[in-house]
């Protein structure tokens, strides 16, 4: 059946009660934009065989904003050059890494710009840093993952406790809602603990971590390094490393709008006492020591523009008497604000409408919106059916969803998905909108009445 078709005869399918259609009403009163936002992103304005795609993809990678494109071609076509010349462009060089720095300072609110390390992508900055971090191991010593992580944050760090012969405590997952389980965590950490590695948010359920508990017993109880990934987090909520105190934080700018590569926050004084492994004739100060080869200037000429684009949310929903400051924190602040107060909408429009199919299981919180304990990320299968099956039919209607496992190993064995074909995903972001949902229930009831 054609997407068109199935718009036509959406009405003649019976389908469950729904507060989508209640709460579209609320989420249009968001103080964003939406039109004017999703004018900004050419994904968005495509025609697919004559349809609008529909991209719910996002804990995958999210769209990337026009600014964003023509900060990258306009770095790659006029200055495309390395550090260290004394001719134009390389100075132009020279000066979009120090704003880069600061974007990502301004994002994270590092204390200083030093503190920010660019890299290919998380997974790779993690297997980086994990070599140094783990130089002074030994055996005897122990570490802390998580069964909520993207294995990226996991695999690394394991594979350097085997070499030094150190103790991999795996933190369980709550199976009711799939958080993580705190008094594991509590349970593991000791005087030899050297290393809490723990995800902000689950890439897979959208369950967000109480980080400040996860930090608070790490200090309380251990010595122990504390690496944050905030790679699912960092598109829909403010971070603050200061408030924090986690001694790493990263996550990968193609998640919230921007290039492909990894933005990774590393406290000062712990960055200076570690040894990291580089060229030899490569400056030995921080955070160049740790950024080997060339780095992709287009891509932080990209990252700035989307960190400025999420600011320019917070610019967009404050007047000049509202904010504290015009500085591009306070904007990114408000920005996120926003962001998480429209997602949360959506998360209500979502769960209230899931949760009438009774032959749907989800995974993760299934009756709290709450912003602050979980991103619009779903998880869920229908009895019966293969999350391929399901997102093969979405596919061919042009609608972007995902299935599979996501790299959560540790979730999926515990919760005895890996031989099952894991879940389907459905993300949303900020630039979605309660007709898209409306659109994926009846494509859902389509498919639900042909199987």
């Amino acid at each position: 059946m054609s997407a068109t078709a199935i718009n036509q005869s959406a009405t003649a399918i019976k389908r469950p009660a729904t507060a989508v259609n209640k709460s579209a009403t609320a989420v249009q009163r968001s103080v964003l934009n939406i039109e004017q936002i999703r004018h900004q992103f050419p994904a968005l304005q495509q025609q697919v065989d004559g349809v609008t795609p529909v991209f719910f993809d996002g804990p995958g990678g999210a769209q990337v904003s026009q600014p964003v494109l023509d900060a990258m071609t306009g770095y790659l076509g006029r200055y495309n050059a390395n550090l260290g010349g004394a001719y134009f462009s390389s100075k132009h060089t020279v000066a979009l890494m120090a704003q880069a720095r600061q974007a990502a300072a301004d994002l994270y609110n590092a204390a200083h710009s030093n503190e920010i390390i660019f890299g290919a992508n998380a997974t790779s900055l993690c297997f980086s840093l994990s070599r140094a971090i783990a130089r002074d191991w030994q055996a005897g010593d122990e570490i802390v993952v998580t069964a909520l992580d993207h294995y990226s944050n996991v695999s690394p760090w394991v594979l350097a406790a085997e070499e030094k012969g150190v103790k991999v405590h795996l933190i369980r997952v709550n199976e009711k809602d799939c958080d993580l389980d705190y008094p594991h965590l509590a349970e593991a950490l000791n005087e030899r603990t050297r290393l809490v590695a723990c995800t902000y948010a689950s890439n897979t359920t959208g369950s967000i971590v109480d980080m400040t508990r996860v930090i608070e017993l790490t200090r309380s109880q251990s010595p122990a390094l504390i690496w944050v990934d905030a790679v699912h987090y960092a598109p829909h909520n403010s971070i603050d490393v200061q408030a924090l105190d986690c001694d790493f934080l990263v996550s990968s700018a193609y998640k919230y709008f921007g290039p492909h590569m990894g933005v990774l926050y590393g406290k000062s004084d712990v960055l200076a006492a570690l040894k990291p492994y580089k060229v030899a004739p490569a400056k030995n100060i921080d955070p160049n020591r740790w950024e080997t080869g060339t780095a992709n200037y287009e891509g932080l000429a990209g990252f700035i523009a989307a960190v400025d684009y999420i600011a320019s949310l917070g610019a967009q929903v404050t007047s000049p008497g509202d904010a504290p400051s015009d500085s591009r924190r306070s904007q990114l602040e408000a920005g996120y604000h926003a962001i998480a107060d429209y997602e949360q909408q959506l998360s209500t429009a979502f769960l209230h409408k899931l949760n009438s199919y009774p032959n749907i299981r989800l995974f993760g919180l299934k009756d709290s919106c709450d912003a602050n304990r979980r991103t619009p990320t779903f998880a869920f299968r229908i009895e019966g059916i293969a999350p391929r099956a399901v997102s093969e039919f979405f596919g061919q209607h042009h609608m972007c969803i995902w299935d599979g496992n996501f790299y959560a190993q540790g979730l999926y064995e515990q919760l005895g998905l890996t031989e099952v074909g894991g879940v389907v995903r459905v993300g949303c972001m900020h630039y979605n909108t309660t007709e898209e949902l409306d659109h994926f229930f009846s494509l859902l009831d389509h498919f639900l009445a042909q199987v």
